[in-house]
C-alpha cells in the first residue's frame, strides 16, 4: 500500500525520513548532515521519485524508486487519489 507523504503529521513525517536516513547501510560514503540527507530523501518524495510503501503483513514501512514499484500499487493509489 502506498502512503501519500502528505497524509502523513509533517512531524511523523519527519522522523520517518530521518528513521530512514540513518537505517544500517544507508550510509552514502559523504559527510552530509543528517539534515541534508533527510531534506535530499524528502525532496525525492515530494517529486514522487520516492515512494512510501506500508505493508501491513508486517506493519513495517519501506521507501521504493517509483521504477520499483509494482504498476498495480501506482493504479491503486491513483485511484485512491482520484
Amino acid at each position: 500500500m502506498l502512503i501519500p507523504h502528505t497524509l502523513l503529521d509533517p512531524e511523523i513525517l519527519q522522523r520517518m525520513l530521518e528513521d530512514f536516513v540513518t537505517r544500517d547501510g544507508t550510509d552514502n560514503g559523504y559527510d552530509d548532515t543528517l539534515t541534508q540527507r533527510v531534506e535530499r530523501l524528502r525532496r525525492l518524495i515530494e517529486r514522487g521519485e520516492v515512494l512510501i510503501v506500508f505493508h501491513p503483513e508486517t506493519g513495517d514501512t519501506s521507501l521504493a524508486h517509483r521504477p520499483d514499484v509494482p504498476p498495480e500499487l501506482l493504479r491503486e493509489a491513483a485511484a485512491d487519489q482520484g
